[in-house]
């Protein structure tokens, strides 16, 4: 079957061509092939081109790319020249209009010197870059979007082109948080009455910590001058990893999880005074009421009454064997517990009633106390191990397996000494620890929430730390290798970026970023090179990634990105 194209010349020399759908068949009575026409398309500059471009469309559907190439170029040789994957990138740059962040770019560039465009698209690479399942570095990222990926807009780009772009970035930050946040709010209609926020560290792969050297007009002949507003310094590591300089990273997000804001702060930040800091940022952002949930990190009377300026509010977790006597006499407090979402029960216990008085309520977890139970059985089983026989020790050799003992926290708590100098264990420590099983306490200054809100607003602090779970593994935050101040911050604010159409993603789809991406990444663009010259087109779509997009609402990608015809 083929399209057969015939010729008739007019009296006036002119001449007219005419289309069918043709189809060889052999005559049985002189065995030689005749054309059977099976359809007349008529005169071929009449010809619906359109029509014809549907039915190739629809018989290439049941061939690979390949071979529709192949067969379009009359079986002559096709080449395959190239095959990156395609399908992140696209829907990244997708959500990342959507969100107006590179609107936003691009309007923070006005009035710089930078292209505008240029500047854009690399911070769009440097950000998917983090999304693809091998986020890389700056030069490492140049490979990936010259060779490695399609980044549409975007051919190439320099290592040098990538720092210019951060510095950019990092210059313009203020503002371009801003209009992302109120965009992205406007967008997905999110509750901003609650803002969960928590802090991680993260180190640096260097051999020191930075060191900003100032004068000292006293200091004495020969005395080395005092170290400050260093970045990367030695402070407590969350992530074990204490023989490395670090910075602490904060992030506030929403219920949802959509990460608001993050900052960067030195290694050796406190906490407790890190909170106010980051109320100051966001006071001029004009949000309504927020009620502030945070860890137990952040429970000191200052930072409490500070968050309350200007009629601000808060949650906090408070620790169950800490130093507060408001919260020693909360626990102590009778009362009837009620079961709220799932398993969980509370009781709320009003301790004062002062102008600044705070509301306590107390939750149990029934399998985290059988959990909890369970674990200190385990400590005392290798506790009395531990101390068996030592009855029969020296009384410096029983001082001495004390002193080892006690520097395990785990039996610290439960060990005691006797009078005559013997070991044993402590069971009243044991009674008062079983009281806490399964149960955590929560300070809160507002009066409008019920005892079920506190506990399940409470709860979405989870967020942020799930937050911090995919900064550090999908999207891979550490290792950094960064030597300037600034292009630290900017590397952590990209990774914000980052997170951010990733939480975006996942909340549409109802599913993993890691297993949006696997999808997404088996969509190709493929680059073949015929006789008719060379074209770029997508492979077919796949049902889950057809679904996706379905999900997410966005549309299919153009079935061909290029083509370019074969000099003559």
């Amino acid at each position: 079957m083929y399209l057969r194209e015939t010729r008739r010349r007019n009296r006036d020399g002119s001449e007219v061509s005419y289309l069918a759908l043709a189809h060889n068949e052999r005559d049985p009575a002189t065995g030689m092939p005749k054309a059977r026409i099976l359809h007349n398309f008529g005169r071929t500059e009449r010809v619906d081109r359109d029509a014809l471009a549907r039915l190739i469309k629809s018989i290439s559907r049941f061939l690979d790319p390949t071979e529709a190439v192949a067969a379009s170029a009359g079986g002559g040789d096709v080449r395959v020249l190239d095959s990156r994957p395609m399908g992140t990138t696209w829907v990244v740059g997708r959500l990342w209009e959507r969100l107006g962040i590179g609107a936003a770019m691009t309007t923070a560039a006005r009035g710089r010197r930078v292209d505008a465009a240029a500047v854009e698209r690399t911070i769009f690479a440097m950000v998917a870059n983090r999304l693809s399942p091998t986020p890389l570095s700056k030069l490492a990222g140049c490979d990936w979007v010259a060779r490695r990926a399609f980044v549409e807009g975007l051919a190439e780009v320099s290592e040098d082109a990538c720092y210019r772009a951060m510095d950019f970035f990092l210059d313009a930050l203020a503002e371009l948080q801003e209009t992302v946040f109120f965009s992205v709010a406007n967008l997905l209609n999110l509750a901003v009455d609650i803002l969960f926020f928590d802090t991680t560290s993260t180190y640096w792969c260097r051999d020191s910590a930075d060191a900003v050297l100032v004068e000292d007009e006293d200091a004495d002949a020969g005395e080395e001058p005092e170290a400050s507003g260093a970045l990367r310094t030695y402070g407590h590591s969350k992530d074990h990893r204490g023989d490395l300089p670090q910075v602490v990273v904060g992030m506030a997000v929403t219920r949802e999880g959509i990460p608001v804001r993050v900052w960067t702060f030195p290694g050796n930040a406190s906490d407790q005074v890190l909170i106010r800091s980051v109320k100051d940022d966001l006071r001029d952002w004009n949000l309504n009421r927020v009620i502030w949930a945070l860890d137990r990190g952040f429970t000191s009377a200052e930072n409490r009454r500070y968050l309350q300026r200007a009629g601000g509010h808060y949650i906090m977790g408070e620790k169950l064997r800490g130093d507060s006597p408001e919260a020693a006499v909360a626990l102590g407090r009778a009362g009837r517990y009620h079961v709220v979402a799932g398993n969980l029960a509370v009781k709320e216990v009003r301790v004062d009633d002062g102008t600044n008085r705070d509301r306590f309520v107390i939750c149990r977890n029934p399998e985290a106390a059988e959990r909890d139970a369970e674990v200190r059985g385990q400590i005392l089983e290798r506790l009395g191990a531990k101390i068996e026989g030592s009855d029969a020790l020296s009384a410096t050799k029983r001082a001495e397996l004390a002193g080892a003992l006690r520097t395990k926290a785990a039996f610290a708590r439960f060990l005691r000494t006797t009078p005559t100098g013997k070991l044993r264990i402590d069971r009243a420590a044991v009674r008062r620890e079983a009281h806490f099983d399964g149960k955590f306490l929560l300070r809160t200054s507002d009066e409008s929430l019920t005892a079920v809100d506190i506990a399940e607003g409470y709860k979405g602090l989870y967020e942020a730390e799930r937050g911090w779970r995919d900064l550090k593994s999908t999207i891979d935050l550490r290792p950094v290798y960064h030597r300037k101040e600034d292009r630290i911050r900017a590397h952590v604010q990209l990774c914000w970026l980052a997170l951010l159409v990733l939480r975006v993603a996942e909340i549409a789809t109802g599913d993993t970023w890691r297993n949006i991406r696997n999808e997404l990444e088996r969509m190709h663009l493929v680059t073949l090179s015929t006789s008719e010259g060379q074209v770029a087109q997508r492979s077919e779509l796949t049902f889950g990634q057809q679904s996706l997009l379905r999900a997410l609402d966005l549309p299919a990608p153009p079935l061909f990105a290029d083509f370019t015809p074969a000099a003559d």
